[in-house]
């Protein structure tokens, strides 16, 4: 290390761009990462680690109240200051001071201010005080910056102040009334935190609730969320949002009917962090997506790597797999092989190598946190028709596996798995219900290795656990010659 002079330099320190300069550094090169705000970025203080520690209280209660002896327990309602002051534990109370300290330890060096490319393997580091530093890299520049919260072009909104999904997980007072707009992940998750805390929650759903997930999966959340006492308006649409002299927010909807609420979210998707960021530098257009090839490297729109290959983007900011987890393993795979390319060592690119991003097209594992728990991983029914295969689908009531009966009285849940009919594999699970969260790994394990389906007999799921799904989804898809019929009774009794 030399001056301002690395081998790699990543713009951005979330976990994406924490795990892309941790690997390279584990590769022999040195490493340098740009960032504005906070060090660990929006998972780590405003996205999943501070809104699973909304969600975890209320799910736990309800968890206890659903059995006999531990809801005889348990008084009282949720304790939302504690709720709150556990998520700022978890947030670091929004100090970065700690994921310094492992930048440090790691090797890593950090410059603080906003990262804009200055051309191939240039960045131009701007401070707070408004002094330029330039730094170039010997092989490589990663953009890891992210995306921002979209806002919908709805007349008033913007003025309204609206709450983004930063504001609602960082709020230090719980409205009486909230009405979010959006019914994807992020507005079902929220949605079902703060009715827990008691908030009377109107969600505006235009485009349905969490329309990417199978629908009886998605029916069994919009049955819950109901049950909880949000006012759940699927399909309408709103056309104006003003917030009134006292505060009130006021939606109009395009039926005519209308929504007063003291604070409003928006959830409607999210735009990648490229508007300043230099790419007119490099000879793309500024405020995309990034295209990448199955390396991580940027490419144009004729799928030719820009800056001579040297330019990498991992994580949301590529559109690939926006979750926390997939941004690592896309991190994974950036750092790993810009140190073998700086070493001339072999390059894995096929599919599945050590080099290439293969999960984020065939195996990405997702939870979401509402009451009832998604979880899910690979095609749903319609994602895998739409690209063609030949798939079965194969369901199961949850409820009717021993160890979901014996985890919670009257269990509702349902599981299903997606064949591919001419490769005889497993190309996608879910599960809905309560605490299915631990369940995917395993589905994920079964996709990402490719398992032929008359394998998994051999894959025996202990008893009494909610594993035991596996063997039931087995003998409904009829392709072992040990297919037996019984009732849900003998299902939850039997001791075998």
């Amino acid at each position: 290390m030399s001056g301002d002079t690395y081998d790699v330099i990543v713009i951005g320190a979330g976990p994406v761009g924490e795990n892309v300069a941790d690997r390279a550094v584990q590769g022999g090169l040195t490493a340098v990462i740009v960032e504005a705000e906070l060090v660990g970025g929006e998972c780590s203080y405003w996205a999943c680690m501070p809104t699973k520690a909304l969600l975890r209280d209320a799910a736990a209660l309800r968890a206890a109240r659903s059995l006999p002896g531990a809801g005889a327990a348990v008084t009282g309602t949720l304790d939302t200051a504690a709720v709150l002051g556990r998520r700022d534990r978890f947030a670091a109370h929004w100090h970065d001071d700690g994921q310094v300290s492992w930048l440090d330890s790691a090797g890593i060096a950090l410059v603080r201010g906003h990262g804009r490319l200055a051309g191939d393997r240039t960045v131009a580091v701007t401070g707070t005080d408004g002094a330029t530093t330039t730094l170039q890299a010997r092989h490589a520049v990663v953009v890891a910056t992210g995306t921002s919260p979209a806002l919908p072009p709805i007349p008033g909104l913007a003025d309204a102040k609206p709450w983004t999904s930063r504001e609602a997980v960082s709020a230090r007072r719980i409205p009486e009334r909230l009405a979010i707009i959006g019914g994807g992940v992020v507005g079902a998750e929220l949605a079902t935190a703060y009715s827990a805390f008691g908030t009377a929650v109107t969600l505006i759903a235009r485009d349905g609730l969490l329309p990417r997930v199978e629908p009886f999966a998605a029916e069994q959340v919009a049955a819950a969320l109901a049950a909880d006492g949000v006012r759940l308006l699927i399909g309408a649409e709103p056309t104006e949002v003003a917030r009134e002299d006292d505060g009130t927010v006021r939606i109009a909807l395009a039926d005519g009917g209308s929504v007063l609420a003291d604070e409003v979210l928006v959830a409607t998707g999210r735009r990648p962090n490229t508007g300043d960021l230099g790419l007119e530098t490099v000879g793309l257009v500024p405020g995309g997506w990034l295209d990448v090839d199955e390396t991580l490297r940027v490419v144009d729109d004729s799928g030719v790597p820009v800056a001579e290959g040297t330019l990498y983007a991992a994580g949301d900011v590529n559109g690939r797999a926006m979750l926390t987890h997939q941004g690592k393993y896309q991190a994974r795979a950036a750092g790993d092989v810009i140190a073998a390319r700086a070493a001339r060592d072999e390059v894995d690119d096929t599919q599945w190598g050590r080099h290439a991003a293969t999960a984020d097209r065939l195996a990405v594992p997702q939870v979401i946190f509402t009451h009832p728990e998604i979880a899910s991983v690979g095609h749903t029914l319609a994602t895998a028709t739409a690209a063609g295969l030949r798939v079965r689908p194969v369901e199961y009531d949850l409820g009717a596996v021993a160890g979901a009966a014996l985890h919670a009285d009257d269990y509702t849940g349902r599981v299903s798995m997606l064949i591919d009919e001419d490769a005889g594999t497993i190309v996608g699970f879910t599960a809905v219900g309560p605490d299915t969260a631990e369940l995917v790994h395993a589905a994920t394990i079964a996709i990402a290795g490719q398992v032929p389906v008359e394998r998994l007999w051999h894959a025996v799921p202990a008893y009494p656990t909610m594993s035991e799904l596996w063997l039931r989804l087995l003998e409904t898809a009829g392709s072992d010659t040990r297919v037996r019929t019984r009732s849900t009774h003998e299902l939850v009794t039997s001791d075998r």
